[in-house]
Formats: C-alpha cells, sequence, structure tokens
C-alpha cells in the first residue's frame, strides 16, 4: 500500500469530487435543485487544486471547459423544456410562475421532497382558479409531470455526461 502523502491526497481530492458530482446528480430529482451548477462547482474546485498543484494541461482545461458548456446547456433547456411544454398547452406564464415559485420555497422551507408536489399541487390551484374546471387543472398539473419527466431525463444525461467527462480528465 503507497505511503506517499501526495498519492493520498489526490485519492482524497478525486473521492471528495466524485461525491459531490453524485450528489449533485442524485440532487436533479428534485426540479429546483441547482445539481448541474452543484457539480460543475465540483469540477470547478478540482480544476483550480490541480492547476495550483501544476497539473493542469490544455487537455485538463478543455474538459473543463466542455463540462462548462454542457452545465450551460443543461441548465438552460431544463427550463425550455418544462416552459415549451407548459406553454403549448396553453398554460399562462403567471401559473408557470407560480409553481416554479411553490416549488423553490417549499424546497427551500421544507423538504426538497415537499418542492416535488409543491409545484405540480401549485399549477393546479391556479390553473384551477383560472379555469373553473378540475380536469382542465389536472391535466394542466399532468403536462407538468410529463415535462419535467422529460426535462429530467435530459438533464440527467447531461449530468452523466459530465461525470464521464470528470472520470476521463481525473482518471488519464
Amino acid at each position: 500500500m503507497p505511503t506517499d502523502p501526495q498519492f493520498w491526497s489526490e485519492v482524497f481530492l478525486q473521492t471528495l469530487t466524485l461525491f459531490v458530482l453524485i450528489v449533485g446528480l442524485l440532487g436533479l430529482i428534485v426540479p429546483v435543485f441547482p445539481g448541474l451548477i452543484i457539480m460543475w462547482l465540483a469540477a470547478l474546485f478540482y480544476a483550480l487544486i490541480e492547476n495550483s498543484l501544476g497539473r493542469m494541461a490544455w487537455i485538463d482545461w478543455t474538459l473543463f471547459a466542455l463540462i462548462t458548456l454542457l452545465m450551460l446547456g443543461g441548465s438552460v433547456i431544463d427550463n425550455i423544456i418544462i416552459a415549451n411544454k407548459m406553454r403549448g398547452h396553453s398554460i399562462p406564464w403567471s401559473s408557470i410562475g407560480l409553481s416554479y415559485l411553490a416549488g423553490i420555497l417549499a424546497s427551500l422551507f421544507l423538504t426538497p421532497v415537499v418542492g416535488i408536489f409543491a409545484s405540480p399541487l401549485a399549477l393546479f390551484g391556479a390553473e384551477y382558479l383560472r379555469l373553473r374546471n378540475r380536469k382542465q387543472a389536472f391535466d394542466s398539473a399532468r403536462t407538468y409531470m410529463i415535462a419535467w419527466g422529460w426535462s429530467f431525463l435530459t438533464v440527467f444525461g447531461v449530468g452523466v455526461l459530465m461525470i464521464i467527462f470528470w472520470l476521463f480528465w481525473a482518471w488519464m
């Protein structure tokens, strides 16, 4: 077993970074949790440490740039998929905004799990008040959940790619 402190510090750094990457990936289940940003911050922290130790070559920076582009693209596409699907069913921005706000507040002040349920319930409530029709309000909430599902699959795929690029970077 190696006794070199540099070896063990690198193992610790890589283990910690991978742990945060996985937490960010699993956090994507919660609609308002900034999982991709958490993952990117882990990669940034890793890059800064590696750079301070003089271990960042052009390929490392290239992989970090790809991780950054994935984070930016994934963060944008997440909201586009949900908003596009909801707007395609004539759900007004006010109901969409209320749904997002309810999810964020519930996640912050209660738990992220409550945030998962708060968004579609708030949308159902807003749409019921607007339409005075339970079936149409339920259809709006169902549309949100379908859009969230597609968005989750897309963003989860982006998160997996970010981890793959980081693994290649860390272990090449």
